[in-house]
């Protein structure tokens, strides 16, 4: 369509639009016409029955084709695998929604698709309900995976139930344990003592990622204790190069988000640097001779003003031992978030910046350095000291900034030579840039090769040595809890640390129901004597079992492989089912396992591939567990708050009788609405479940996809799916209309394109009844064949499926509009590749429209019999549009909208207007008005 605007002079038919007033033909929006529905159709449709229906055939057809595709697999689709808390709710119902849609879209091309599903069962959640319930673990888990199963199956989903696996099951932990005892064999499970982080709450240890920014655990919430304990760990830092040099891998072609790849860069923080020692001078301390020092901007040694060490450090445990005070600050820290910027002084004990022995190092930088204890030092990191920077670095220039803040602080770098540092004022300059005065003999020069130069003077001096750090620790897998994999190690005093043989394996976890009647806490397993002794499988002496159980992600790290072979006794996978199916095609799930899980799983998934399990694997091959990663944003539910007091509002104390405008049922007022994410404390959580039953599967799966691109945080409102129900039952009704309809005995074509091929040479000969047709047919295949290529590029992409509907309702519209004109047999094409677009994310429906319309067929979802994914047919080189709609617009307001013929190629200004005005004039129901208003805005200039 063509907008026309401030056609003045449109009435004069000799005379043209003068080019002042002329501004152009600009395309309207297709979607500017809302499309309209009909009850009647609304009526016919009965979504829910539909799903049963159609889950009950697919079942049916399931097991008749389960042998024909076993271990074909050519497509390997999957979500992350949910926990079973008992419920769906809406996060599980868009993941599993993105990820069904996308398995049957590749199954429609013709592909083998692997969609299984499991459930990550083992954790303390369920350990704790077992607790508070009196109830076994493994009966509340196995309930809970009865109830998402069956909500699952109201989902429409096309999951493979024969590869179902739980990871509280022993015949999967069976091999859990067996990759334990592989990476232990090779070194790289060990147990050692160590600093950990202890949660008192849940009484259990925590890897580092499970401790969040403020210090408290990411289960409980709890403040994390430091202790020191013997502990099992797995040394994922042997594979931290390839791990690091691989994101390469993942980042092209945009496989991974870049977001993530940042995340996963940065925990595992490779930084090259040097380790600087800094003399000490102690007054009466019986301390080290220096302090080292690791730091990465060497370039900023000259602006040193203190040192910081981490409450663990040697010196603080020896100095502690005689300073009470010091003691006292400790026992502080537990209960300080990490970023605190507390201090304690040490007395008596101060440092020499290494620089200081250099003739022409400035005074200020010889002075003696302060030496404090400062929770924001990290024990495990560098060598658990820092030297404070406070120009420029940010968190010593808040330290600096707290305790000393009224002594200057030191820039030794500068933006440009004119020292200039181009930050505000008071604020530490971060940037590599140009040495300053204060910096002696190095002022002027580049910071980086200055600090190359200064490294390298201090290193012959043996003060300085060029180092490589990892931010990257071992992976802490043991937990003091039951629900968990058991450690297959047994503890005996002759041998030493003996690996369980395969042949005992399973360790199994023993039933202690009287531990969950007792409502006990701790690990049951320590106190267990029948379960702990046993026989050493070495020297047969007495021996005993470890109690400690495996961090769950230890389960996760490796589930998508057990799905390929879920049945194999004998190992966690067989070798060429492994080479023929893995890795993951398409891996869904959420941003919050951006570093947790996906560096787990990439790091086994490596080992894995290069140990004796995968015998085949090449040293040179590049190993990666999922070749593209989809995350999608989370769900908020609109929430309702008291204006006056801030209060959450639950659902029945308010009247939502008009959703547009809701009110406080007590006051009647009109609450704040917002969108957040959805919690029990804010009354906003949606059943799901309870959105299928009313307005069925399909519907609410579409509105799921609808309301948002896939990355992006889904703001739920339930009132608007009534919309996607009326477009169902409207697709549903032109399903009958073509079927119903009897085909034109003048078609007789093999295909449209052939139709429109025949046509093109001889438009110009055709009548008006034929040529009325031929417009009708050609926006529709127009229409049809650029929505083959919109949806089929939107579900290669994933993030942008939410146009799937938009364009599937578009070509609704176009169907609609020119049902009546079009021949029959183009229709039913039309609409025959409508449902095939539509079918991967409504499947019910589509499959009650494919019978409709091919009532033979076996099914749309049938693995060799069904239906295909339509192509572009190349036709639109022939399909000419004669006429195209054209809106007139006199002095900023719509007067008439015109249907007019297609502009010659090579028209362009005044010979454009001519025949665009020529065009309009030509049509009596036009003419009169547009002359008479034109005239009445020229006599008003």
């Amino acid at each position: 369509m063509l907008l026309l605007t401030q056609a003045k002079s449109i009435g004069r038919l000799a005379r043209p639009l003068s080019r002042s007033l002329y501004s152009g033909l600009i395309p309207l929006r297709p979607w500017a016409r809302p499309f309209t529905i009909t009850s009647r159709a609304a009526a016919k449709l009965d979504l829910p029955a539909l799903d049963l229906k159609w889950r009950k055939r697919w079942a049916q057809l399931q097991q008749v084709q389960k042998d024909k595709t076993k271990d074909k697999v050519d497509k390997y689709i999957l979500p992350m695998f949910p926990y079973p808390s008992g419920y769906l709710h809406l996060g599980h119902l868009r993941v599993y929604t993105i990820a069904d849609a996308i398995a049957r879209y590749n199954a429609l091309r013709g592909h083998n698709v692997l969609l299984p599903m499991g459930w990550d069962a083992f954790g303390l959640p369920a350990e704790n309900a077992a607790i508070e319930r009196s109830i076994n673990p493994a009966t509340w888990t196995k309930d809970n995976i009865a109830r998402m199963k069956e909500q699952l199956q109201m989902m429409n989903g096309s999951w493979d139930w024969e590869r179902e696996i739980a990871t509280c099951d022993p015949s999967f932990y069976k091999h859990t344990q067996k990759i334990f005892l592989l990476l232990h064999q090779h070194g790289l499970a060990y147990r050692t003592e160590a600093e950990v982080n202890y949660d008192p709450v849940d009484k259990t240890v925590l890897a580092n990622e499970q401790v969040d920014a403020n210090g408290c655990s990411w289960r409980s919430g709890a403040k994390v204790e430091k202790r020191k304990l013997n502990q099992w760990f797995l040394r994922i830092s042997a594979f931290r190069e390839a791990l690091l040099d691989d994101l390469e891998l993942l980042a092209k072609d945009e496989a991974w988000p870049e977001r993530v790849l940042a995340m996963q860069r940065n925990w595992l923080g490779k930084s090259k640097g040097a380790t600087i020692k800094f003399p000490i001078l102690a007054y009466d301390q019986d301390v080290h001779a220096a302090i080292e020092v690791y730091t990465s901007r060497p370039d900023t040694l000259f602006g040193v003003q203190y040192l910081a060490l981490a409450a663990t450090h040697p010196i603080v445990t020896k100095l502690a031992e005689t300073d009470p005070e010091l003691q006292a600050f400790l026992d502080t820290l537990p209960g300080l978030p990490p970023d605190s910027k507390v201090g304690y002084m040490l007395p008596h004990i101060r440092a020499i910046n290494p620089l200081a022995y250099h003739p022409d190092t400035p005074d200020a930088t010889k002075q003696s350095l302060p030496i404090y204890v400062a929770p924001y030092v990290i024990g495990d990191y560098g060598e658990g000291a820092v030297m404070g920077v406070p120009a420029h670095d940010a968190r010593d220039h808040a330290f600096w900034r707290t305790h000393r803040g009224d002594e200057p602080v030191r820039y030794v770098l500068a933006s440009n030579e004119d020292e200039s540092t181009t930050v505000i004022p008071n604020e530490p300059f971060l940037d590599h840039g140009i040495m300053t005065a204060h910096s002696g003999p190095y002022k002027g020069k580049p910071s980086q090769e200055a600090g190359e130069m200064l490294v390298k003077m201090l290193a012959e001096a043996g003060l300085a040595k060029p180092v490589e750090k990892w931010r990257l620790r071992d992976w802490l897998i043991s937990r003091q809890r039951y629900w968990g994999t058991p450690i297959p190690i047994v503890h005996c005093a002759s041998c030493g640390e003996v690996p369980v043989p395969d042949e005992q394996l399973p360790v199994l976890l023993p039933e202690v129901d009287a531990h969950w009647a007792g409502k006990k806490t701790g690990n049951p397993l320590e106190t267990l004597d029948e379960w702990v002794n046993t026989e050493c499988p070495k020297c047969h002496g007495p021996a005993k079992r470890d109690t400690d159980t495996m961090d769950t992600f230890v389960d996760s790290s490796w589930y998508y492989m057990r799905f390929i072979d879920p049945h194999n006794e004998a190992g966690p996978f067989d070798p060429q089912k492994a080479r023929d199916m893995l890795p993951v095609d398409i891996y869904i799930g959420g941003i919050e396992h951006a570093i947790l899980h996906l560096l787990y799983a990439r790091f086994i998934y490596k080992f894995l591939m290069t140990s004796p399990l995968f015998p085949t694997s090449s040293a040179s091959e590049r190993h990666e567990p999922f070749k593209r990663l989809i995350t999608q944003g989370m769900v908020h539910g609109r929430t309702f708050t008291d204006p006056a007091t801030g209060r959450f509002l639950k659902p029945d104390e308010l009247d939502l009788s008009d959703p547009a405008n809701p009110r406080i049922k007590a006051t009647g007022t009109k609450p704040n609405v917002t969108y957040e994410k959805m919690s029990k404390s804010k009354h906003n959580g949606v059943d799901p479940t309870a959105v299928i039953a009313t307005h069925g599967a399909d519907a609410t799966r579409a509105h799921m996809l609808f309301q948002a691109p896939v990355g992006d945080v889904l703001d739920w409102d339930g009132d608007k799916i009534v919309g996607v129900t009326r477009w169902l039952s409207r697709v549903h009704d032109l399903v009958e209309k073509v079927t119903s309809t009897a085909p034109s005995p003048d078609y007789d074509f093999p295909t449209p394109k052939a139709y429109f091929e025949s046509l093109a040479p001889r438009l110009s000969s055709l009548g008006e009844a034929e040529l009325k047709q031929y417009d009708a047919n050609s926006a529709l295949w127009r229409t049809t064949q650029t929505t083959i290529a919109s949806v089929s590029q939107s579900y290669e992409k994933v993030y942008p499926l939410n146009t799937v509907i938009s364009d599937l309702m578009q070509l609704t519209n176009t169907l609609s509009d020119t049902l009546s004109c079009a021949t029959p047999q183009i229709a039913r094409e039309a609409v025959s590749i409508l449902i095939r677009l539509m079918a991967p994310v409504t499947p019910a429906v589509a499959e009650e429209c494919w019978s409709v319309l091919e009532p033979t067929s076996s099914g749309l979802f049938a693995s060799e019999e069904g239906a295909r994914w339509p192509e572009r047919d190349g036709s639109e080189a022939v399909l000419r549009e004669r006429k195209m709609k054209c809106a007139v617009q006199v002095n900023g307001k719509v007067r008439a909208v015109c249907e007019i013929g297609i502009a010659p190629e090579g028209l362009e200004g005044d010979k454009l207007r001519e025949f665009v005005v020529g065009e309009i004039m030509k049509q009596d129901e036009h003419r009169q008005s547009l002359t008479r208003l034109t005239e009445t805005a020229s006599d008003s200039f």
